[in-house]
């Protein structure tokens, strides 16, 4: 099964992945021990914590913004950072646990990119101007000749 690109599957992807974040942050930030030693990492409450900010902010992000797009990206660059610290934190005795989350995180990823495409091929990178959306790539000047706002 494709991912359709249309506007509505990817805005509906990416307020899931808004709401998603949401959830996995508070899981992170309430949990943040007890979920960095179920993996197996040890006791590493500060860290995981966080990154469930990192994920919560994201979320709202995503949710509170008619272009979710840079946050989504904003997602990917956090999976990134997720994967590096299961992969530098996997030795002998949690190789099976490690092995699960980055192949959770792996694919979590891929939706996230999938949808950042999706949104960008709908141009939906537009610059903001007076409370509407222009379309085209971020950082270019919409034909009015006003600067970015």
């Amino acid at each position: 099964m494709a991912f359709r690109s249309d506007d509505s599957s990817a805005q509906l992807l990416a307020r899931g992945l808004g709401w998603f974040s949401i959830g996995l942050g508070l899981a992170e930030l309430m949990g943040g021990g007890r979920m960095s030693r179920s993996l197996g990492m040890g006791d590493h409450p500060t860290l995981l914590r966080a990154y469930g900010l990192r994920e919560i902010a994201t979320g709202i992000g995503i949710l509170a913004q008619r272009d979710p797009t840079p946050w989504i990206w904003g997602r990917v660059g956090g999976d990134l950072l997720d994967l590096a610290t299961l992969a530098g934190a996997m030795d002998r005795d949690n190789r099976g646990r490690i092995g699960a989350a980055i192949g959770a995180v792996a694919g979590v990823t891929v939706l996230d990119v999938l949808c950042g495409q999706a949104l960008a091929r709908q141009g939906n990178g537009g610059q903001r101007r007076g409370g509407r959306y222009e379309g085209g790539r971020p950082g270019r000047r919409a034909r009015t000749g006003m600067a970015p706002v």
